[in-house]
Order: C-alpha cells, then sequence, then structure tokens
C-alpha cells in the first residue's frame, strides 16, 4: 500500500515531522478505532482521528443533541438538537476528510455488541461518563485484546490512561469495583473535554503509529484551576 499524491499533500505536516514520515501515515491509513461516545470527549477524538487520516473509525452512540451538550460538544448546533450525535458526527466528518471510512452504531453498547464488533478494531477508545460502559470496555477490550484508551472529565479536571496495552494494567486494576452509576450529570467547564480529548487522540495515534511512549501504566491527572498535570504511577 503506498500514499496517493492527494493524501501525500493533505497530510505533508504529518510526513514531514521527524520520524513520522510516509509509514506512519501509512500506519494510520490502516489504523481502525472504535470510539465510544461522541459526547463532550467524543467530539475532539473524533474530529482529530479523522483529520489525522485513519483509515476507518467508529461511532458508538445512540443519543442525540440536546441544549445542555452545546456548552462543550461544539461538533453540534441549535439546528440540530433531537438528531443523533453518531449520525451528525459521521456526516460533518466526512466533508472534512472523505478518505476515512466512518461506521455509524447508533445502539448502546452490550456484551453481546462489543463483541461482535471489538475483533474488528485495533483501538477502542472510552469517551463515556458510564460506569457501566467504561467497566465493559475494560471487559471486553482485555478479553479481545484491543488498547483500551480512557479520558473523564469532571469539573476543572480530567484524567488520562491506556489500559490493557500490551499486558499493561486495566481499568479495573486501578480503580477496583464497578461503582453505582451515577443518577444525575455533574458540572464539567467546556474547555476541559477539547484539552482531555485532544490528548486522547494523541494517544491513539501513538499506538497506531509505534511513536512515543504510551500513557499505560501511569494515569495522568489534569487541573485546569491552576494549570498542572500530574502522573500517578500504576503498579
Amino acid at each position: 500500500m503506498t500514499l496517493s499524491e492527494i493524501e501525500k499533500e493533505r497530510y505533508n505536516r504529518h510526513i514531514i515531522t521527524t520520524g513520522f514520515g510516509e509509514q506512519g501515515q501509512l500506519k494510520l491509513k490502516t489504523g481502525r478505532v472504535l470510539v465510544i461516545g461522541a459526547g463532550g470527549l467524543g467530539c475532539p477524538v473524533i474530529q482529530y482521528l479523522v483529520a489525522a487520516g485513519v483509515g476507518k473509525i467508529g461511532i458508538v452512540d445512540s443519543d442525540t443533541v440536546s441544549l445542555s451538550n452545546l456548552q462543550r460538544q461544539i461538533l453540534y448546533t441549535e439546528d440540530e438538537i433531537g438528531q443523533s450525535k453518531a449520525k451528525i458526527a459521521a456526516s460533518k466528518l466526512s466533508k472534512l476528510n472523505a478518505l476515512v471510512n466512518i461506521q455509524v452504531y447508533e445502539r448502546f453498547l452490550t456484551d453481546e455488541f462489543a463483541d461482535q464488533i471489538f475483533p474488528g478494531y485495533d483501538v477502542v477508545v472510552g469517551c463515556t461518563d458510564s460506569y457501566n460502559s467504561r467497566y465493559l470496555i475494560d471487559r471486553k477490550s482485555k478479553q479481545h485484546n484491543v488498547p483500551f484508551v480512557h479520558g473523564a472529565i469532571r469539573e476543572f479536571e480530567g484524567q488520562l490512561c491506556v489500559f490493557n496495552y500490551k499486558g499493561s494494567l486495566s481499568y479495573t486494576n486501578l480503580f477496583g469495583d464497578q461503582p453505582t452509576e451515577l443518577t444525575k450529570p455533574g458540572g464539567v467547564v467546556g474547555a476541559i473535554p477539547g484539552i482531555i480529548g485532544s490528548l486522547m487522540s494523541m494517544e491513539v495515534l501513538k499506538i497506531l503509529t509505534g511513536l512515543g511512549t504510551v500513557h499505560s501504566n501511569k494515569l495522568l491527572l489534569y487541573n485546569a484551576l491552576n494549570n498542572t498535570f500530574n502522573q500517578i504511577a500504576i503498579m
């Protein structure tokens, strides 16, 4: 497989980046990424992965756009309230990069569904605030040997870690038994998902290209109020 002349022009800034080159772009072209959730975190993750030229991107989300989403989910607009997030994301981003194969799954993630689709992807990205979904992604990503890029946000803070990557620890190893599901959403400042989502997309690019050090076995914590990043080693 090679890059076309159009691809070489489109991804020129990748190709001329030290250590990346055409080989790195080819790895993205053949990469397959499943994004669970097209909300606050999912919006920047999907946008950057599509722009980067990841060959196939699956979007799992059964939700529709609501007015309260628009404070942080900047992929959507007021006239799209009530419409499917996954469909809107796919429609808009196919116009950003028609070379990317975007698959839409308008449904909840279940054990059975995860068994069906996880083997068809190289990386799973968890962009959900549901404990049920996080623990399900963790369990199934480990079972199917697919790395799990995790991000979470709350108020002025965010966190990031890659689980089940080449034998690394799992989400359950870090956080223990599944807690009771939240009954109401928590607050979050609108820019936080953009920051954490961008970091999550970078972890996906590193996994696919083999460049850099993947953020596994350590939890990254971000605090926007004092603009600090802290890392906690997970042993």
